[in-house]
């Protein structure tokens, strides 16, 4: 191979990448990439928190939408709600739970041994 075919591959090259730079620039200026709506980028309710994949088919996601957290279970077969709960995580979810409990009175002592009668 001559000199002249290695830098004619060269510039193809750098013409390629820069064509797909053009394009993802003009994508991204018209709002067809990221997924958020121009304009209203502060007021967004829904968002992705995490996503964990169980395996090559499945994978649960976290979203969150408003002041609630829905798990779900997307897979090959379908998507599944796992669970849907107000947002904030353990820490407000073990404060919900600790304002809810029924209040009880202590146990009165156990007696072992004989009692009088």
């Amino acid at each position: 191979m001559d000199l002249d075919q290695y830098i004619r591959f060269l510039m193809a090259l750098f013409f390629v990448v820069a064509l797909i730079m053009v394009v993802a620039w003009v994508m991204r200026r018209l709002g067809m990439a990221g997924g958020t709506v121009r304009g209203r980028a502060r007021q967004r309710r829904l968002s992705v928190v995490e996503a964990l994949p169980i395996d090559a088919k499945r994978r649960l996601v976290l979203v969150r939408r408003d002041d609630r957290e829905h798990l779900i279970l997307l897979s090959a077969n379908g998507d599944l709600l796992v669970d849907s709960a107000p947002a904030g995580g353990f820490d407000s979810a073990l404060a919900m739970s600790a304002d809810t409990a029924p209040v009880t009175s202590p146990a009165a002592p156990v007696a072992t041994g004989s009692q009088p009668q």
